[in-house]
């Protein structure tokens, strides 16, 4: 299987795609942009993903963070990957809540109808696209980190939490770091897993801490001025969750910066330069 090209442009002296291919996970077809930046001219280069959060598809970031211009400097390919499946008969949530359903996968496998059959977006990324990206792209599957945006943070740290041996660089902006603490996450894992709470465990950074795992650092930016700061996002039980299992952790609180892409688009620099130091020339 490879990908289907739907546009590039020349960007930054690299190129920034679009990509498509059908998903053998989630059984409808996917979209992913990629950054390819010039030193992949020469050989292989390492990869950062970028995972978007609520609403998102794989166009948000690549458009309104400013990222291209970083990591063509630092030869880093950027991989944004779309938020859940999408297309006909893709179940969706009956209110029409943008919390849930399409653009709502948060990361996970369900295991509830009727959301299983394509809502399997953690075996997409665990499993599925690395192994087509490692057949497609001039990337270097040593040499990986993994980002990402509210519910988005949340996925990048709970792949990285599961797989400690992936990413050698890992971090967050505003992540949702205890869905299983939060209407968001609870609302999700309820349809998507079903009631039992030790099964969300697997998709909550702070319970994944607590039960042991670990990553060699992680870089979290949260804005002060962030509406979801308390309600939703919850740092802090990030915070105390390191604190009590010796987990190194960065947090940053920015002080005025809200949820938006404005807040990434400010600090999106020190993320790829703090990934770009682990990954190695």
């Amino acid at each position: 299987m490879s990908f289907e090209t739907v546009s590039q442009s020349r960007c930054c002296g690299g190129t920034q795609f679009v990509y498509r291919h059908d998903s053998r996970e989630t059984g409808t077809p996917m979209r992913l942009a990629v950054f390819v930046p010039p030193q992949a001219e020469t050989g292989k280069v390492p990869v950062v993903w970028f995972l978007s959060g609520l609403t998102c598809t794989e166009e948000n970031f690549t458009v309104k963070a400013g990222a291209q211009r970083v990591a063509a400097e630092l030869g880093l390919i950027l991989i944004a990957p779309d938020t859940s499946p999408r297309g006909e008969g893709v179940p969706d949530d009956p209110e029409g809540a943008y919390d849930f359903g399409l653009g709502a996968g948060f990361y996970l496998d369900a295991t509830e109808a009727p959301w299983a059959r394509n809502y399997r977006m953690r075996s997409y990324l665990e499993r599925e696209l690395p192994g087509l990206v490692a057949e497609a792209l001039p990337a270097d599957m040593t040499r990986q980190g993994i980002t990402g945006h509210s519910m988005g943070g949340h996925g990048a740290l709970t792949l990285a939490l599961r797989d400690p041996g992936r990413f050698k660089a890992i971090s967050a902006f505003a992540p949702i770091a205890s869905p299983m603490n939060c209407p968001w996450g609870e609302k999700a894992l309820t349809h998507y897993i079903g009631p039992d709470r030790s099964a969300w465990r697997e998709y909550d950074a702070c319970a994944l801490i607590e039960g042991g795992a670990r990553l060699p650092d992680l870089l979290v930016d949260q804005g002060t001025a962030d509406g979801f700061l308390d309600s939703q996002l919850k740092p802090r039980l990030l915070e105390e969750a390191c604190a009590r299992a010796g987990q190194p952790l960065t947090l940053r609180m920015q002080d005025g910066y809200d949820h938006s892409y404005f807040f990434i688009a400010t600090f999106i620099e020190d993320h790829l330069r703090w990934h770009a130091e682990r990954l190695g020339p």
